[in-house]
């Protein structure tokens, strides 16, 4: 009998190694290569390969209708996968411990059973007693969702070849199913790929959707290795501060639908409650006559959001300034400091910088850049920044404004909001497209950062007005 060797894999990135080593080669992570047993194989797998029957090509031209869609119930969450989920489609669900994934699932179960399909949530991680009580708090102990508590991967599969009608199967999570078959604890890399590749399958042969929750480490990257989101067909990000109320469901992948849409959510105590103008609400608290605050136009997927970003400079003679970045990208802004130091002669050096998106929203697009400058520059002069005013468009290092997507969207968001003013990039010279605002809309134009130094009335550092 042959023996078994072993190999190491990687649980950040699935790389394989032959030995163990301190630190992957591939990702770089450190520790965490782990060991699996490779069962050694014959001739048999020669013979099947010989034995194929081959594939069929087609070409490119031919009609194929979108994919079927069943809505959840919920909009927000219909939202981000594009208009409901697609059967026989595997989404993977990961956020932060305690952040709500459960308790959005088990809403979204409850909403889709109501409607008269057959759902089955399987937990790994809670007792059916656990489930009940949490489906009590939110008023949806009526549902008829079937509910189970297993972990071990037979199990579930020979229950679900039973469920011929079953629309919705949810495994929460995947990091606790065991697969006897593999020689590794739950929630390693091998028992992670083997078990979804497994309830993948099912999955696409029996017709039902298939929602895994997966865990996240502490950098906030789904755990397990990547070959995990290659394989599901949607990959949604749940998010948000434990501190704030508003939750953020983010898609990353959708190969149904577009990719960083959102929905937003508000935690309450019956659960999560959809928001649908989360411009308003991420606003609600804003106090327009406050040095350090400007109004960003951002635009998440397809979906227009307003929100608040806020600066707030402390003097420091004592030694290095600090830079604390709540919502936005640190290196970012750095990078902005750097250009108003050098570009617009505005000394911020000597200076603590604290930046904050309000609301908890994280913001990814360069279109923030001129709404942090005006914020930055209306700490540092004193001067309030235009409460009537929204801003946004990206800032190179050179200091000029550079153009955004989605201008009309971003203005008619704004003009919906009340808003009557936009500082935007001045647009390019001989352009063929001409840009529509809203009716009543102001639009102020600037071509370089100094300029918008200089309507605000910043100090330079030769004490004079930029």
């Amino acid at each position: 009998m042959a023996k078994s060797a072993t190999r190491f894999v990687c649980n950040e990135c699935g790389a394989v190694a032959p030995k163990w080593a301190g630190r992957c080669e591939a990702c770089g992570a450190w520790n965490t290569l782990e060991p699996q047993a490779v069962v050694p194989t014959g001739t048999g797998r020669k013979a099947a390969v010989q034995a194929g029957r081959g594939i069929d090509f087609v070409g490119l031209a031919g009609e194929t209708p979108p994919p079927p869609r069943i809505p959840l119930g919920i909009e927000e969450f219909d939202r981000v996968l594009g208009g409901g989920m697609v059967p026989a489609s595997a989404i993977l669900v990961g956020g932060d411990p305690g952040i709500g994934k459960s308790t959005l699932l088990l809403q979204a179960a409850a909403r889709l059973a109501a409607s008269g399909r057959r759902v089955l949530y399987v937990s790994g991680e809670e007792s059916v007693a656990q489930i009940r009580l949490r489906a009590e708090r939110l008023d949806l102990k009526t549902a008829p969702v079937n509910l189970a508590s297993a972990t071990v991967l037979a199990d579930i599969l020979g229950s679900l070849r039973a469920e011929r009608d079953a629309a919705l199967v949810v495994i929460d999570s995947i990091q606790t199913i065991w697969d006897e078959t593999v020689e590794s604890a739950p929630g390693t890399v091998s028992q992670v790929r083997a078990n979804a590749f497994a309830l993948i399958q099912a999955a696409k042969t029996q017709g039902f959707a298939l929602m895994l929750v997966g865990h996240v480490t502490k950098e906030g990257a789904l755990a397990g290795p990547r070959v995990l989101e290659h394989m599901v067909d949607v990959v949604l990000h749940f998010e948000g501060d434990r501190g704030h109320q508003f939750r953020i469901l983010r898609g990353a992948k959708n190969r149904f639908g577009a990719t960083d849409e959102i929905g937003v959510f508000e935690m309450t105590g019956r659960g999560l409650a959809e928001v649908a103008n989360p411009s308003a609400l991420f606003l609600a608290e804003r106090h327009g006559n406050v040095t350090g605050s400007a109004v960003f136009a951002g635009l998440e997927g397809s979906r227009p959001v307003l929100m608040e970003v806020q600066a707030l400079l402390s003097a420091n003679g004592a030694g290095s300034a600090r830079r604390s970045v709540i919502g936005w990208d640190q290196g970012r802004l750095s990078m902005l400091l750097a250009v108003l130091d050098a570009r617009c002669g505005l000394k911020l050096g000597g200076h603590d910088v604290y930046l904050n998106v309000a609301g908890g929203l994280r913001v990814s697009e360069p279109a923030a850049d001129l709404a942090v400058a005006a914020a930055l520059i209306s700490a540092a002069s004193g001067v309030p920044a235009d409460p009537e005013t929204v801003f946004f468009g990206e800032i190179g290092l050179s200091g000029e404004l550079r153009q955004v997507a989605q201008v009309e969207l971003r203005l008619k968001e704004a003009a919906k909001l009340g808003f009557g003013r936009a500082a935007l990039p001045r647009r390019v010279a001989g352009g063929t497209r001409r840009l529509s605002a809203p009716e009543g809309m102001v639009l102020a134009e600037y071509g370089h950062l100094s300029d918008l130094v200089a309507a605000m009335g910043a100090v330079t550092g030769n004490g004079e007005e930029a």
